[in-house]
Order: C-alpha cells, then sequence, then structure tokens
C-alpha cells in the first residue's frame, strides 16, 4: 500500500467507479501526513464567525488543518488570520481561546506582535542586534487569502486557491440556509455562548462523510428518537414538516461540497416545535410566514446537514451549528462546534435553542454521542493488518441517481451515498494534483 502512497496515486485507493474505497485513507499516518499538505495547505477552511470578535482587539484562536491560527480584528477593525508562532523562536504567542488584546507577547523571549501582525516590540533590540534588526521582515506570518461570507470568515494559505465564492460554488445555497435569519432576510446570525471542543479516536473523514449525506444510519439514532428529545418531546427535529416533504441528496463533484435538503410540500403549515411555549412558537410561525414571503418557491428548500469540503460541516435547521473536523492523527479528531442564532431573535427564543443544542449535539447530546461510538468503533476496527485488506463499500444507488432539476448539483431523491462518493472522489484529486492549475 506504501507505493500506492509514493507514487501519488490516492485514486487508486478511491474507486467510485465501483464504489470500493480503501480503508487505508482512514488509518494510514502516511496518508494523513500527506494530507496536511495536499489538502490543508490549499483548501479554504473556515475559522470563525465576525460575532466572536466585534471590537478592535478582539481575537478568537482557531485552527486551519493542525495549525494553531489567531482571527483578530486590529486597530482599525480590520480582520486578519495569523499563524499563532513567534518568528523568532517558534512559541505560541496567543495561549487562550478568545479575549481582547493591544499586543500579542512571546512568553519565551518576549517579541511582541500589534494586531495587524507588525513586529512591535524586541527585548534588548540595540545590545542583541545592534538597533539592526528588520523589524518589517519578521511579522507575524498571515494566511495567503480571507473571505468574509454572511458574517462566517474563511481562509487559505495558498495564493493560488481560487477565490472563496468560486470555491463555494452552487453550495452558496445550502450555506446561506445556515447563515441567512430564519425569516429569510440576508445574513443575520451571530455565535450562541462560545465554542465547545471535544477529541475523537477516528478519522477527520468520518464525521466528514456523515455530514455529506450519510442518509443510511438512522437506526443509529432509534433510541435518541423513541426518547424524543426535541423540544415537542415528538422527536429530535420537527419530523411532521418532514414527512410532508422530498428528502434531496446534492453534491457537487466538480467541488467535493455536498448537502442533504429537503424540498418541503406546497402549503405545509408550520409545525410547532417546542411544544406549549407560545412566545417561542410565535416567534417561529412568524420566520415561517416571513421567509416564505421573501424567497418564494425557494422558501420550500430547507437545509438539513451538509459539508463544505474538506471538513466544515453543519446542520442548517435546528440544532443549527457548524462543525470542525480539526485532524490530530490518523485516528484522532478534535471536533469543534459553534451554535448560530439570529442575532435580533427574543431571548426566551435564544434560550429554548440553547437548551435544545445540549440535548442534541455535542460530547453531552444524545445525537452525537451515537455517531461518535459509530465512528470510533469503525476506526479501531479498520487499523489490524487484516481488515486493511478489505475495502468499504460505497455502492449505493452507484450510477442511477436522480438529476432532476429541483436544486442545482446531482441529485438524488432516495437513500444514496452519491454524495459521499462526491467527497471522497474530490479528495483524491487533492490529494493526487500538484497544484491549484490541476484542481480546476
Amino acid at each position: 500500500m506504501a507505493s500506492h502512497i509514493a507514487n501519488g496515486t490516492a485514486r487508486s485507493l478511491v474507486d467510485v467507479e465501483k464504489g470500493r474505497i480503501s480503508r487505508e485513507i482512514f488509518v494510514s499516518d502516511e496518508l494523513y501526513l500527506k494530507e496536511q499538505e495536499q489538502v490543508f495547505a490549499r483548501a479554504w477552511l473556515f475559522v470563525g464567525h465576525e460575532s466572536q470578535i466585534p471590537n478592535p482587539g478582539d481575537y478568537f484562536t482557531s485552527c486551519m488543518g493542525e495549525e494553531s491560527v489567531i482571527l483578530v480584528r486590529d486597530r482599525e477593525r480590520r480582520v486578519h488570520v495569523f499563524l499563532n508562532t513567534c518568528r523568532h523562536r517558534g512559541m505560541k504567542v496567543c495561549r487562550y481561546d478568545e479575549g481582547n488584546a493591544t499586543v500579542f507577547t512571546c512568553p519565551y523571549h518576549g517579541w511582541s506582535f500589534a494586531t495587524d501582525g507588525t513586529l512591535a516590540g524586541v527585548p534588548y533590540l540595540k545590545e542583541a542586534y545592534d538597533d539592526e534588526l528588520d523589524k518589517s521582515e519578521w511579522g507575524l506570518i498571515e494566511v495567503a487569502q480571507i473571505a468574509h461570507y454572511k458574517g462566517s470568515i474563511w481562509a487559505t494559505w495558498d495564493p493560488k486557491a481560487p477565490p472563496f465564492l468560486d470555491y463555494l460554488g452552487e453550495m452558496r445555497l445550502h450555506l446561506d440556509n445556515l447563515l441567512d435569519c430564519r425569516d429569510g432576510r440576508e445574513g443575520g446570525s451571530e455565535v450562541l455562548g462560545g465554542v465547545q471542543k471535544w477529541t475523537m479516536p477516528c478519522n477527520w473523514k468520518f464525521p466528514s462523510e456523515n455530514f455529506a449525506g450519510d442518509s443510511y444510519h438512522n437506526i443509529s439514532h432509534r433510541s435518541v428518537d423513541l426518547a424524543g428529545i426535541g423540544p415537542s418531546g415528538r422527536g429530535r427535529r420537527d419530523t411532521d414538516q418532514h414527512r410532508a416533504s422530498e428528502r434531496l441528496l446534492i453534491s457537487f463533484p466538480g467541488t467535493g461540497h455536498a448537502a442533504t435538503s429537503i424540498l418541503q410540500g406546497e402549503d405545509v403549515p408550520n409545525t410547532s416545535f417546542f411544544g406549549d411555549n407560545p412566545v417561542v412558537n410565535e416567534y417561529f410561525e412568524h420566520c415561517h410566514e416571513e421567509r416564505k414571503r421573501r424567497l418564494g418557491q425557494k422558501a420550500r428548500v430547507l437545509g438539513v446537514v451538509a459539508n463544505i469540503f474538506p471538513h466544515m460541516s453543519f446542520l442548517a435547521r435546528q440544532p443549527r451549528s457548524i462543525a470542525v473536523w480539526h485532524p490530530r492523527g490518523a485516528l484522532q479528531t478534535e471536533a469543534w462546534r459553534w451554535f448560530l442564532v439570529d442575532k435580533d431573535a427574543p431571548q426566551e427564543v435564544k434560550d429554548a435553542l440553547r437548551h435544545f443544542y445540549m440535548r442534541y449535539s455535542g460530547p453531552g447530546g444524545m445525537t452525537e454521542q451515537d455517531d461518535m461510538e459509530n465512528w470510533g468503533y469503525a476506526s479501531a476496527a479498520s487499523k489490524g493488518t487484516i481488515a486493511r485488506r478489505y475495502p468499504y463499500n460505497y455502492q449505493q444507488r452507484l450510477g442511477r441517481g436522480d438529476t432532476e432539476g429541483v436544486v442545482p448539483g446531482t441529485v438524488d431523491t432516495h437513500i444514496s451515498e452519491e454524495n459521499v462518493r462526491c467527497l471522497y472522489s474530490r479528495w483524491a484529486d487533492f490529494m493526487d494534483a500538484s497544484s491549484w492549475d490541476e484542481l480546476r
């Protein structure tokens, strides 16, 4: 198997034509190291949300692949993303998750950097450097490109990567369903509280695959559905609206993005999702009617789950959230989850959503625990010498996907693994391509 890796033929491990994918891509340390260069150093990656850094000097310590980065708003209110490492000996210049600062000072030798990344101070500059150190050459390392989209902030290390909106392509419709207000207004979301973080003993591609569109695993959540953890006590989500809708599995082979949405039936009324809470129910009824008024037929397309290649996943309906699956080794992933609400929603609505989010998602959420158990066991069972000889099966609806044109992309209305095949096909493209010239 090492010969495949050395020769750069990731495509030989991902046979989407036959629906066979090698377990090596989930367990190989060699492939994992190659991913850091081929995938995470070139793709556009989600870094954070503008609501986390509203004021000059506000910062949030994020990640891009294995790299620690600082998302910060400088004195002029410009937003930057810097590599979180001192240019002198590499120590982290910011060791806190978030806060406000005028400078970032390295605790090792005391070099300090302004919020615009410039090297502001060097101890003993005259004595140690004869006053000849060119500080303009030794500022913090900044990403090659940064993009803002409806409050979300993205970055890439590759100056040759296409503009973010080109990278996103027609997946934009589904990201809008996450970031826009529930009543159809553009943008308007904010992060609720902090960011949940936890580690899982699995490869980062398992959760990305799950959110790209694994519509086959609901048996995993049977006990959660029976418990009725949703606010209405009838299930995880507003199941009445789901039953009156058509499920759409949507993939974009040219980009690797994928989503699961529902096409709501004509004139389906809003379902009371929050039990006997009249304030919250009235708010969402208002949002339902306003969304239809503003968007017309587009209001029928409701987001469920999605994955923007490589590893930014989201739930576009309740619980509305972003998850990034940070790689920490071939068999370890650090999960980060942001929860979103409309910034101008009543406090009672935000409180109701917060309580639901805690029950549903994250390390304490009942639904996420089901998934984590699956991913951990699958990873452990795939690293053995014998197990690695046998590929996984990805043959659902192979060659039989619908292309109905209801929404852009390749669309299937059945249980299908087309979305997941799309993800791994694009992964192979990144792993084998020498530059963005080939990836385009």
